[in-house]
């Protein structure tokens, strides 16, 4: 039986005779891997079982010094592989864009890359680039990165970039004419704005990636309704009330939330434009098992446009048969 399947309360049987955890993770040793957000939630626990799996994991954080206790407890795990730290704020382009010309400098190869960090619902703010926070970080922040990086994804063995969504991805919509929520913004709208571009965009760059024929893999997976300080940093006032009551009393454990991606960066059976979630019917608890993104975000023509925007904001582009062909 697949490792992973759809089911409704029946766990899937895994490699262990079990639904897929953490334990069931292939041997990862000889992977570079990063990680954005890795001081907390989601990322520092993808962090922690790539490194204990053997990865070398470039673990990065925007606060130093939570990221110097991640990385302190990371390690204190006694990891079969390792770890790093490094610092980056994506809510500046130009500090995302010098990260990555370091890291294809110091890097002979990168096999995984995980967009893994978020802003969740915060009063209207905007980053250094003037762009809304939530659509700048969880967004054009990972578009940047990715495309700078993938010089070094081709060099990578069994490649994959995995963009963390959200089930709220499903509500989303692209503002194209008020992406910086000056007119009218919402809190929630704006953050499923923002999973939405980052659906549109993984599976646009799966397109991509094969009609130019590469074996680089775009994956996406989402945690359910997981427990983590995401819910707690962003949001303020009466919503943060809501957020605490939810996540005492009907979010999963974090530990559960994360499977979804640690399977989409490590399974064997993966192939590139898949979206990996929780498995209970309304996809916000359980063990990880494929899933389908929203309708709209199948809308090739609405991917492109997304695409040529992102290349406008943030002055990046990727020219795949360009790179492929090592022009």
């Amino acid at each position: 039986m697949n490792a992973i399947s759809k089911r409704s309360n029946t766990p899937t049987t895994g490699p262990g005779g079990h639904g897929w955890t953490e334990r069931d993770i292939p041997d990862q040793s000889g992977r570079t891997v990063l990680v954005t957000g890795a001081n907390s939630g989601l990322g520092y626990l993808t962090s922690l079982q790539l490194a204990k799996h053997g990865a070398h994991v470039i673990m990065t954080a925007r606060d130093l010094e939570k990221g110097r206790r991640a990385h302190g407890k990371v390690m204190a795990s006694r990891p079969k592989g390792s770890a790093e730290l490094r610092q980056l704020d994506l809510a500046d382009l130009d500090e995302v864009k010098a990260f990555a010309d370091q890291l294809l400098r110091e890097n002979g190869r990168l096999d995984l890359l995980v967009n893994n960090a978020g802003i969740m619902m915060p009063p209207r703010s905007l980053t250094r680039q003037g762009h809304e926070l939530q659509f700048g970080v969880n967004h054009l922040a990972h578009f940047v990165l990715t495309c700078q990086l993938f010089p070094l994804l081709l060099k990578g063995r069994d490649s994959r970039v995995v963009t963390l969504s959200s089930d709220l991805h499903k509500r989303g919509k692209i503002h194209f004419d008020d992406l910086t929520g000056s007119r009218k913004y919402g809190r929630v709208a704006y953050y499923a704005q923002s999973k939405f571009a980052g659906t549109l965009f993984a599976l646009e760059l799966d397109r991509r990636l094969r009609a130019a024929g590469s074996s680089v893999k775009s994956v996406l997976a989402h945690p359910g309704y997981a427990s983590t300080n995401l819910q707690m940093n962003g949001p303020s006032g009466v919503l943060k009330l809501f957020m605490r009551i939810g996540n005492r009393f009907f979010a999963q454990p974090a530990e559960m939330g994360v499977l979804p991606q640690l399977y989409a960066a490590t399974a064997p059976d993966v192939r590139s434009g898949e979206f990996f979630g929780p498995d209970s019917p309304n996809e916000k608890k359980g063990y990880p098992t494929r899933v389908k993104p929203v309708a709209a975000s199948r809308d090739e023509a609405l991917a492109e446009r997304l695409w040529r925007v992102s290349e406008e904001l943030t002055g990046v582009r990727l020219d795949l048969h360009r790179v492929e062909g090592g022009v």
